[in-house]
């Protein structure tokens, strides 16, 4: 057994472009993407564990809302996509989101990314932000959109805030996509079809599986012989109108508020994953070892 200090490296590209958000994989709507992003007197939170590209759906929502005329300040630790355009502030051991902030206030932004929303302080003052005529992109650790109405919560932010200035929360997951040059297509088995058909009924969701077919990965030398090349994203978007609204005002809990949500237009991350199974771009096993479906 081997003791002793643990070192992790986080090796940033200086030269990575600003993906369209339809190629992460959000849904192919124009609707529900200006439904979800383009607004202002609020904020948009992107919820999800560490490494699954909160960051890069950030500056995708960016790039479909930036224009000449719109003045965006980034506040990041540290900034990992540099852009044209953008005024972009990196915080250090002198200073914190909470004051960087403060600072940008005085530049009047219509625009503000605050890489990530760690604590009250931090978090009062984006909430601040919305309220005040700007629009605030940011980022939390939790996991998944209804769960981000109860980290707010848990870090000190009033139902009355909450309801408010929260427009839109997102919750993401990155699933390996399987490579194009060595999969072989087959017939789903009879327990994928019983998998997917009971993942269907427990989310109000019915999944066409006529004519479809899936993906046995395979490896090859252009995939590092993994059987997959690159990641997709699965989302779930939650717009907060006026019934949920009042719900977060009324101290309801989350499983109240979800159930609301599932009466809309609302899908669980889960049911977006699937998918991306049944289109093609990855499997049910991988989608199963990120989610734990069964």
């Amino acid at each position: 057994m081997y003791t002793g200090e643990k070192i992790v490296l986080r090796l940033l590209k200086k030269n990575k472009g600003i993906q369209d958000i339809f190629d992460l994989g959000f849904p192919r709507d124009e609707e529900i993407l200006k439904n979800s992003f383009d607004k202002r007197n609020s904020i948009t939170v992107i919820a999800a564990p560490t490494g699954e590209g909160k960051t890069t759906t950030l500056y995708s929502i960016l790039d479909y809302l930036n224009r000449p005329e719109i003045n965006v300040t980034t506040i990041e630790d540290p900034v990992e996509i540099r852009v044209e355009g953008i005024n972009q502030i990196e915080i250090d051991e002198n200073t914190s989101f909470a004051s960087s902030l403060r600072t940008v206030l005085r530049q009047d932004p219509d625009i503000i990314l605050v890489g990530e929303i760690r604590d009250l302080e931090t978090a009062e003052i984006a909430m601040q932000s919305g309220q005040t005529g700007h629009y605030v992109l940011s980022t939390i650790h939790t996991i998944d959109a209804i769960e981000v109405v109860t980290r707010l919560r848990k870090m000190g932010i009033s139902n009355y805030d909450i309801a408010s200035t929260l427009a839109t929360s997102v919750s993401q997951r990155l699933v390996r996509r399987i490579c194009p040059y060595c999969s072989k297509e087959r017939d789903y088995t009879e327990e994928e079809k019983k998998i997917i058909t009971e993942i269907g009924e427990k989310n109000n969701t019915k999944f066409d599986l006529t004519k479809k077919k899936t993906f046995d990965t395979c490896g090859c030398e252009k995939c590092n012989y993994t059987g997959f090349l690159g990641r997709i994203a699965a989302f779930e978007v939650l717009n907060l109108d006026d019934e949920i609204k009042q719900a977060i005002m009324e101290e309801k809990s989350t499983i109240e508020i979800r159930k609301i949500a599932m009466n809309k237009n609302y899908r669980p991350l889960v049911v977006d994953a699937i998918k991306k199974v049944i289109d093609g771009y990855t499997t049910l096993k991988e989608v199963n070892n990120k989610l734990a479906l069964y």
